[in-house]
């Protein structure tokens, strides 16, 4: 036996969010830093999650830009935020000539584990909902995995409040529905999300609810200093991550990460 038939198969998803393309320099550059260190990283990683607002206006060009940025050596799976456009979204990110803007949801099914990744955007508005058709496709898509097998459920916005009034405002609602579908499935095993621009733990439905800290820019949290212009965001904190981690025995672990641009 190998050294590596005898080590059992750790499970890790690098999840970054809000990387807000928008044709500039500043966003790509941060987005470049981190997709740089995810491929210098020296073992393979399961997945990489970008969950949700990648264009900053829902452009065609934002798309191509992203297109160019988002490429990795892992697994990559990317879904729409509230500055997404789907059908902008569908053309530049998943090369399809459909104009349609129903949900954009994808399962990638790994070694051990499922990542269901849910689009909660709301043509127009920025707050987030699941459509009854993605909930219908999450119910199907946690009926036909193994009971055994975890499956980590993805979105752009948290269903639950932070506590960060600029975002909590425009979290996603009718999240009754999402809590009662995953009663019915324990091995649902936790909810990641992005939106918020800041790291943050907590629980859903009885579920860690694990968001990832902004690529393009960190949220002041209500009780540190507000002002000047961008009074409710640092654009001076380097770009960050997280890694969630499931060990053999189930369990799960989050890291978060920052990254510094080196060159």
């Amino acid at each position: 036996m190998t050294a590596d038939e005898e080590t059992p198969h750790v499970i890790v998803i690098a999840h970054l969010s809000d990387v807000h393309l928008d044709g500039g320099r500043r966003a790509a550059d941060r987005t470049r830093a981190v997709m740089e260190y995810l491929d210098a990283l020296p073992h393979d990683l399961d997945a990489v999650l970008v969950s949700g607002d990648i264009a900053d206006h829902g452009k065609d060009a934002e798309y191509e830009q992203a297109a160019e940025l988002l490429r990795s050596r892992h697994p990559l799976v990317v879904c729409p935020g509230n500055h997404d456009e789907r059908a902008a979204f569908r053309r530049g990110l998943l090369g399809e000539a459909s104009a349609s803007t129903a949900p954009v949801d994808q399962v990638l099914r790994g070694e051990g584990f499922v990542l269901a990744v849910c689009d909660s955007s709301v043509p127009g508005a920025d707050h987030g909902v699941l459509e009854e058709s993605t909930l219908a496709w999450l119910d199907g898509v946690l009926t036909d995995t193994p009971p055994r097998t975890p499956v980590l459920v993805a979105f752009h916005h948290p269903p639950a409040p932070l506590h960060t009034p600029y975002v909590d405002e425009i979290r996603q609602f009718g999240e009754e529905r999402l809590a009662a579908l995953a009663e019915r499935h324990p091995h649902l095993a936790a909810f990641l999300c992005g939106h918020a621009h800041t790291a943050a733990v907590t629980s859903f439905a009885g579920r860690p609810l694990l968001v990832a800290p902004g690529v393009v820019s960190t949220l002041r949290l209500p009780w540190e200093t507000q002002t000047g212009p961008d009074h409710h965001v640092h654009l001076d904190e380097p770009p960050a991550l997280a890694f969630h981690v499931i060990g053999d025995d189930g369990r799960l672990t989050t890291h978060y990460r920052v990254v510094v641009d080196r060159r």
